[in-house]
């Protein structure tokens, strides 16, 4: 199995069942061999910690309404649309933060948190106390493409895993890795088998998204990345 050979992570639950960053789609992930469950968390309006990968709503509930602009009682009163695309199942809406985490504790699994745009100190420490409070601060993994979220972090918590989010392997990438102590989140198709060299030489670890065909896993583990995020693989 694939999951015996890495560590393997659920892209926004296990949604190849059911609905992206619902608590069904964490529940799906727990009750496979995934090693960890990643999801998104916006910070709406009135300052609570909403699990969504978008900025609007629109894609997954057909109601088109600005995350951050929103209270959590109006998106929370939002009904998600089913795999099927259609609306009806009461329990799909959208989670808060600790009800991810309560899953990924119940189940055992880590917790791969991506803080979506750019959070401010405050906000990242009322994150951290959710999580802290819960016990479940030494299996989690934060992610982002936001570097200020990633220093931020750093500094708050400096023996935390933290994986730095991008697209492309820049020529400074390496540098900020390893001025701020970060390991690596990055799209699959950026990478080579020595680069992955290069990084495990700097003591850096290798996350790749979204890597859902066979064929590109089987590639991803000949390089020898550390974990594999995923829609659909087990």
């Amino acid at each position: 199995m694939l999951s015996e050979k890495v560590k393997l992570i659920a892209h926004r639950g296990f949604n190849r069942y059911e609905t992206e960053n619902t608590c069904a789609a964490f529940v799906a992930a727990g009750n496979r061999s995934h090693f960890g469950i990643e999801t998104d968390i916006h910070v709406t309006a009135d300052g609570e910690f909403v699990v969504i990968h978008d900025d609007r709503t629109g894609r997954v509930a057909g109601d088109d309404l600005c995350v951050e602009e929103s209270c959590l009682e109006t998106l929370r009163g939002i009904r998600l649309l089913d795999k099927d695309g259609k609306k009806g199942r009461k329990d799909l809406v959208m989670p808060v933060l600790s009800d991810y985490i309560s899953i990924c504790g119940r189940y055992g699994k880590t917790a791969v948190l991506e803080l979506k745009n750019h959070f401010i100190p405050e906000d990242i420490d009322r994150v951290i106390g959710v999580i802290r409070s819960m016990g479940h601060l030494d299996k989690t993994v934060f992610i982002s493409f936001d570097l200020p979220n990633m220093i931020c972090l750093r500094e708050k918590l400096p023996g935390a895993k933290l994986q730095y989010l991008t697209k492309e392997y820049g020529d400074d990438l390496e540098e900020t890795l390893r001025r701020y102590s970060l390991d690596l989140d990055i799209k699959y198709t950026a990478l080579t088998k020595e680069r992955v060299d290069r990084l495990h030489s700097l003591g850096i670890e290798v996350n790749v998204w979204t890597v859902d065909d066979e064929q590109a896993a089987e590639r991803m583990l000949e390089y020898g990345v550390d974990y594999i995020t995923s829609n659909c693989l087990e």
